[in-house]
């Protein structure tokens, strides 16, 4: 359980769904960095021996909205469902990953199809400037990464990739900043509080 309230949870997704808008806008994702904790931690999977993990503010600033979304302006990522779990204080966003770039054969964006979304641990900070501010102490993502492959190869096809895309595409692999093996990731793959039992519904028989 946790003292926040549901509408206080509401008011801040409504922020961060603001500042998504406003990060599409001008094609910098590192304004949303402020929405989350000094200490918070962000991850997805690449493939099950190639993980994604930044972990604090600054990381997740440079590398998760920064180094891994450069060359994406142009491209929405429209949160069509969410679920709030005030209890936890959890909330989830469903988003459909669109490109911007029409493909001339249907008329309608290269989209990444699969379900896409964000896990989010939201908690209120007791320290430091941000004391009493909702930040997110952690965020996992999960998309379809077949999918996306197949995307990312259609539009090369079609050769409409913007060339800030196709620098972005040449940046892979562990030598990455942020990109660890599973053995070596900084942070658990499920968000700590959830690794660590907080959270279990079903226990094992």
């Amino acid at each position: 359980m946790t003292d926040l309230t549901r509408t206080e949870i509401e008011e801040f997704w409504d922020s961060w769904l603001a500042v998504n808008r406003e990060a599409e806008r001008i094609g910098d994702w590192r304004i949303m960095a402020d929405h989350y904790a000094v200490e918070a931690t962000y991850g997805w999977m690449y493939a099950p021996d190639e993980q994604f993990m930044a972990v604090g503010r600054d990381q997740i600033r440079d590398y998760a909205i920064g180094i891994e979304m450069d060359g994406f302006d142009g491209w929405h990522y429209d949160y069509v469902a969410t679920v709030i779990d005030e209890k936890n204080a959890m909330v989830i966003g469903f988003w459909k990953q669109k490109s911007g770039i029409v493909n001339d054969a249907t008329g309608l964006e290269y989209e990444i199809r699969g379900i896409g979304g964000s896990w989010f641990g939201v908690e209120r900070q007791t320290a430091g400037a941000d004391t009493n501010k909702l930040k997110f102490s952690w965020q996992r993502d999960w998309f379809d990464m077949p999918s996306t492959a197949e995307t990312m190869m259609a539009i090369l096809a079609s050769g409409k990739a913007p060339e800030t895309l196709l620098n972005r595409m040449k940046v892979s692999g562990l030598s990455v900043p942020g990109h660890y093996t599973y053995a070596e990731m900084p942070s658990t793959l499920w968000p700590p509080p959830v690794e660590g039992g907080t959270y279990v519904t079903q226990k094992n028989v």
